[in-house]
């Protein structure tokens, strides 16, 4: 989910940490270079987080079956923009009313639900036996993966809105956890304790996840800018105007951050330059939504009721799918298929070649959250308060 934002200030408090917990469980990954320490990909039968990795490029490995079909809902008490986390055949994922749920992903059973103290439209995090989520209450939540009681609870300075990462710590002793707030800041705390290793202020609003790779972390937010930070100390890097309110997410490769703006814009930024590589700018309306990066495409959707997919390389147009509503749900890349929701009320899977859709399923209630997909499943909430899974259909 990327919601929106409004620029009015507020007033950001010192945050404290409370609590601490024992590390608990594991789960086993594809282990690749993050630059700062060692950071897990995904695993075919895994989606840990927002955007399905550190680097928030929306890409899933594995495929999805020829045919798809309704497996299961779960309903909730509210409306369910929180995009899910997958591990371990389990579905983690918030809701407006309060509450942090697990789901068995083959059945859709509930297993617990954790109450926080406001609305849940942050994504989960799962990571070695806990999952991390903000709430609306300003607090980033740390819970027990196997039955959701609380280890801690670390409070900003207003609410959180954008899904936490995660990072390595220099050390390799521990992994940190960085999370944006309304308080204008950036958090990064001990995933084990809680405490605060370093806090970055920036000018306005985050709305958004930040991006981890290669020892930096990038992010943007309401004060217009891209913001490049040194992981070990939460030192700038880099800042780099925008040009308009960021309120999504950015996907990060390598030295090149993908994104869309408040103004009609969606831009590729070489980080190490500082400068803009491209921008692709086809109609009237905004980018809220966070974008899917491949070898050689990015596909993101938009405020004009479309998605739309450029190449990598120079931002040049190759298609657009037009859907009935606004696309704030960001598309996931499956092999040869793209996955998106729409705020017309339906899902989407189309090809990654054309834009051709190939299948849809019509929810009747506008998607805002994000497909996570894992084991040959999607999963996604809806502003009607149920929590979908589709997949193959099962054998008689």
């Amino acid at each position: 989910m990327q919601a929106g934002f409004s620029t009015r200030k507020r007033n950001g408090r010192e945050a404290i940490a409370v609590g601490y917990g024992l590390l608990l469980g594991a789960v086993a990954w594809v282990v690749c270079p993050s630059g700062l320490g060692d950071a897990p990909g995904v695993a075919a039968d895994a989606w840990p987080m927002f955007r399905g990795g550190p680097a928030l490029l929306g890409t899933a490995p594995g495929s999805l079956p020829d045919t798809l079909t309704l497996l299961w809902t779960f309903k909730a008490q509210q409306p369910v923009k929180s995009s899910a986390a997958i591990v371990a055949g389990k579905v983690y994922v918030g809701a407006d009313d309060q509450h942090l749920y697990a789901l068995d992903l083959a059945s859709g059973k509930p297993l617990w639900s954790y109450k926080s103290g406001g609305a849940i439209e942050s994504s989960p995090l799962a990571l070695e036996g806990r999952i991390y989520v903000g709430a609306d209450d300003g607090c980033l939540y740390a819970v027990e993966a196997g039955r959701g009681t609380l280890l801690w609870k670390y409070e900003t300075g207003d609410r959180i809105l954008g899904a936490p990462n995660w990072v390595r710590a220099p050390s390799g002793l521990e992994n940190w956890v960085l999370v944006g707030s309304y308080d204008f800041k950036l958090h990064c705390v001990s995933a084990t304790t809680g405490r605060t290793n370093w806090v970055y202020e920036t000018g306005n609003y985050i709305n958004g996840s930040p991006a981890v790779a290669e020892g930096k972390t990038v992010f943007g937010g309401c004060d217009a800018i891209l913001h490049v930070l040194s992981l070990a100390d939460g030192q700038k890097v880099k800042e780099i105007e925008a040009g308009a309110y960021i309120a999504g997410s950015v996907a990060l490769e390598g030295n090149r951050a993908y994104f869309g703006h408040y103004e009609n814009r969606f831009l590729c930024i070489d980080i190490a330059r500082g400068e803009q590589r491209w921008t692709y700018r086809d109609r009237g309306f905004p980018y809220f939504a966070s974008a899917a990066v491949t070898t050689d495409k990015v596909v993101f959707g938009g405020r004009d009721k479309r998605v739309h997919c450029v190449s990598k390389a120079e931002g040049q147009p190759l298609w657009t799918f037009a859907t009935r509503g606004k696309v704030d749900s960001s598309p996931v890349v499956v092999g040869d298929r793209v996955v998106v929701g729409s705020d017309d009320g339906r899902l989407y899977v189309l090809s990654l070649a054309e834009g051709k859709e190939l299948w849809s399923f019509e929810i009747g209630q506008p998607i805002t959250a994000s497909p996570a997909i894992a084991s040959g499943r999607i999963v996604i909430g809806s502003e009607d308060g149920a929590v979908y899974c589709f997949g193959a259909p099962t054998p008689r």
